[in-house]
């Protein structure tokens, strides 16, 4: 821990980590905190300030005639039957959720299967909540639309695997929910035969007026002995990607966000475009781009249709997949 001045205030800078785990970066002190506020790895942490978002919902949005004009949504296929199968797959349930198996675990990723606060759900789910049973869920961070209260009632039992700090927000919503933390670059002790780490994200976190930054965020690798699955969570593009694909090497499957980027000026520090989502692909060495965080729910100034077609424009079609929400995609 380190104390010193900054215009006459006592700053306290530290760096912590959960000590119980395998840190896989022989080089990282852990993550950083200043005055108890975690911090991005490169540049500032984007899009939690208060005036930022009031200047935003009270500026015009260049594309409202073209939103309104369009007829978008995403095709949905009923899904339950899945459920009885012991093949290994990933699952879109819709924006940052999905359903992974994996030699017979159900893994269900940023657990947001209704409508977060003041948000229209814009697709039906694939699958009922109540029949999911996930044994794990994957929290990459705690904004509404990726950690749902009312989801989360219904998995009693699950394991959460989640940023620093998140423990205290997870019990209050449903105490039957086991809680593990990591910070970036470990390993959790899930005692699986597959590997679970977390891993950098630049974002932020808020869910109130005075928890800005107090809770961790970040992104997961799922490692099995054939495969390995990047999942993104919500992120700026930045430098972490490169140094994830550089760790890493190859990774099999990155499934990355590809909308909620307008207008830039605010949104360039939370989320990235599809140009960005296909930069962060190559710098992750990946093989296959699987595409999220789209069309599911209205959250910023862009058509609901505009990330889709940006990133057919741009991509190598051998490499990119797009899925319908409840389309099953083999492991």
């Amino acid at each position: 821990m380190t104390i010193f001045m900054r215009s006459g205030h006592a700053t306290k800078r530290e760096f912590i980590n959960n000590p119980s785990l395998i840190s896989v970066k022989s080089n990282f002190k852990g993550n950083e905190i200043i005055n108890g506020v975690f911090q991005n790895l490169y540049g500032e942490s984007g899009g939690g300030s208060l005036w930022k978002i009031l200047k935003w919902r009270f500026s015009e949005n260049v594309q409202k005639d073209i939103k309104a004009g369009e007829n978008y949504s995403l095709p949905v296929t009923e899904a339950r039957n899945v459920l009885q199968n012991n093949d290994d797959y990933i699952l879109w349930l819709g924006h940052a959720s999905w359903l992974i198996q994996i030699n017979g675990k159900k893994i269900v990723t940023d657990p947001c299967l209704t409508s977060p606060p003041f948000v229209k759900r814009r697709t039906k789910l694939p699958i009922p909540i109540e029949a999911i049973n996930p044994d794990y869920l994957l929290i990459s961070h705690g904004h509404f639309d990726h950690l749902d209260s009312d989801t989360l009632e219904h998995f009693s039992g699950a394991t959460a695997l989640i940023p620093l700090n998140m423990s205290g927000l997870i019990r209050n919503i449903n105490p039957d929910i086991r809680c593990h933390e990591a910070g970036w670059y470990q390993q959790f002790d899930n005692k699986e035969d597959f590997q679970i780490l977390f891993l950098p994200a630049h974002h932020w976190h808020r869910r109130n007026s005075h928890d800005y930054n107090k809770v961790l965020w970040g992104s997961f690798l799922i490692k099995t002995e054939t495969t390995s699955i990047y999942f993104g969570g919500d992120s700026a593009y930045s430098k972490h990607f490169k140094d994830i694909g550089e760790l890493f090497g190859k990774i099999d499957t990155a499934i990355l966000p590809i909308a909620a980027y307008a207008p830039r000026w605010f949104m360039k520090s939370s989320h990235i475009n599809p140009e960005e989502a296909m930069q962060a692909f190559k710098d992750l060495k990946a093989r296959r781009l699987i595409p999220m965080h789209y069309g599911t729910f209205d959250l910023s100034d862009e058509p609901l249709s505009e990330p889709e077609q940006r990133l057919k424009m741009i991509s190598e079609k051998d490499a990119v997949t797009f899925l319908h929400i409840g389309e099953k995609y083999p492991i």
